[in-house]
């Protein structure tokens, strides 16, 4: 595959520290389970923490499949690269496709609760109000924007902030949880098990919901251009960001089955966690999970503004998507482009938004799409793993379990629950799943008669990949074969 030699990414910006925030960060923990727990609830009841559990063990199935991917190609668009260097040029544009719909979809699912969190602060009677938590939410959306925009080193101190005071707020309630007496019902084991699920057809809803609380930590692979010893580094960053999630996303959904009643998880659909933490701590409770939520909202809403520019920039690039995109700010080397572009299309999402109804409605359809959406790009990496590896998984058990099977149940996973939540769906989310990944076609057909050359792609092989040496945090790398960025920042 040819890749533009122009203006790089910012090389070496970030550490192994830093990229493990980030991958934390991108699932965004306090804000998946305020905007979530309700709609899990709502659809697979005291099953929700086997939900959880079921979707984990696939997702760190596909958290392999990019780490593994990372070592032998870094790039920006991640598995928009693989997935077209291994599968199909196609079945890589709709990879990285539905990763650029469902973040750009996530910009006003993810903004509205910023801006009602925020209100919150104030006032709860204002939470409710979709037209302002849509303002307050743009504006925490354009500041990120900003943010973003300014470069990976300040991109990641804002994010180590925002993220550390997050998740002290919730480990310190995740230990008051334990010890909380007042409980609407009590904990048993059956509710890690498949007796409470609807049917497989309930259980592949609930398995496609819990997707989404995931959704997020392989920003890490959008940033492996910027970051030092990236071929190491973003994959294990990965790998650690679902597993920390994974425990704080149990803990909390089993508090909400035990702590709250049915009624308070319908009537709080969007604002479950401030409920939660009033319940652990009356007063202070609430207030400091709205903080909690508030700053893990506005996390998620940079790392995902990340995810998606770098994958416009990486097409870009490619010449798959407006060569424009693939520009590069001469002081920042940021892709100010591709942050102006989406930048744009949110702020007009953001003022269509205020006609589709209530934040808990909006949120509860755009989870599914997005839900829709994650599936397909996740089930695709974790095949082009199996692929690029296929000459060297007979060669030790390790790489058998952790480079193909354990990926490929991940794959044949994700595929399923969006063939089997289809019929679970709304009309609605639906339409926003599948019908914006069919607009993804139009680009794609119109840049491949064109002749880009990512449609003649050189195959990825891992048996022919000579992986780079390591380098150690603190020592500069040498030439890059992908990015040629300058270190540079605000």
């Amino acid at each position: 595959m040819s890749i533009n030699r122009g203006r790089g990414l910012q090389a070496n910006a970030l550490g192994t520290f830093d990229t493990v925030v980030m991958a934390v960060a991108g699932s965004a923990p306090a804000y998946s389970i305020a905007a979530t727990s309700a709609v899990l609830v709502g659809s697979v009841g005291l099953a929700s923490p086997a939900a959880l559990l079921y979707c984990a063990i696939p997702m760190l199935g596909i958290a392999l499949a990019f780490s593994y991917l990372s070592r032998i190609d870094v790039n920006a668009g991640a598995s928009y690269s693989w997935v077209g260097r291994t599968l199909h040029p196609f079945l890589g544009f709709v990879s990285g496709w539905a990763l650029v719909i469902s973040a750009t979809i996530f910009m006003v699912a993810g903004s509205l609760p910023a801006g009602s969190m925020t209100l919150a602060l104030f006032d709860e009677g204002l939470a409710d109000n979709t037209a302002l938590s849509t303002v307050v939410g743009a504006a925490w959306f354009v500041l990120m924007l900003v943010v973003v925009l300014g470069g990976a080193r300040l991109t990641v101190r804002a994010q180590l902030v925002m993220s550390g005071v997050e998740l002290s707020i919730l480990a310190l309630f995740a230990v008051l949880a334990l010890f909380h007496t007042g409980n609407a019902r009590a904990f048993d084991w059956s509710w890690l098990g498949f007796g409470h699920f609807d049917g497989m057809a309930g259980f592949a809803s609930g398995a496609l919901i819990a997707a989404f609380y995931y959704w997020g930590w392989d920003v890490t692979s959008n940033l492996s251009e910027e970051t030092r010893n990236s071929r190491r580094t973003t994959g294990l960053a990965g790998l650690i960001g679902v597993g920390i999630v994974f425990l704080l996303f149990e803990v909390f959904t089993i508090a909400v089955n035990v702590i709250l009643t049915s009624k308070q998880i319908e009537d709080n659909d969007a604002n479950v966690l401030a409920v939660l933490g009033e319940e652990i701590w009356p007063g202070w409770g609430g207030k400091l999970l709205i903080v909690a939520v508030m700053l893990s909202t506005i996390a998620t809403l940079e790392t995902t503004l990340i995810q998606v520019t770098r994958s416009l920039f990486a097409m870009g690039r490619d010449r798959t998507m407006p060569s424009a995109l693939g520009r590069v700010h001469r002081r920042w080397n940021t892709p100010w482009v591709a942050i102006v572009v989406v930048g744009g299309v949110a702020l007009m999402m953001f003022i269509a938004s205020n006609a589709l109804g209530s934040v808990g409605d909006i949120l509860s359809d755009a989870i599914s799409a997005i839900g829709l959406q994650i599936a397909v790009y996740y089930g695709l990496t974790g095949l082009a793993v199996v692929v690029a590896y296929r000459k060297m998984l007979l060669k030790s058990p390790t790489d058998f379990l952790l480079g193909g099977l354990w990926p490929l149940l991940g794959a044949l996973f994700m595929f399923w629950i969006f063939v089997e939540s289809l019929s679970e769906l709304s009309t609605a989310a639906i339409s926003i799943g599948v019908g914006g990944l069919a607009v993804g076609l139009v680009p794609m057909l119109w840049y491949w008669k064109r002749g880009s050359d990512y449609y003649r792609p050189a195959r990825l092989d891992a048996s022919r990949t000579v992986e780079a040496d390591y380098v150690p945090d603190g020592q500069e790398a040498g030439p890059s074969l992908v990015h040629e960025g300058l270190p540079t920042d605000f």
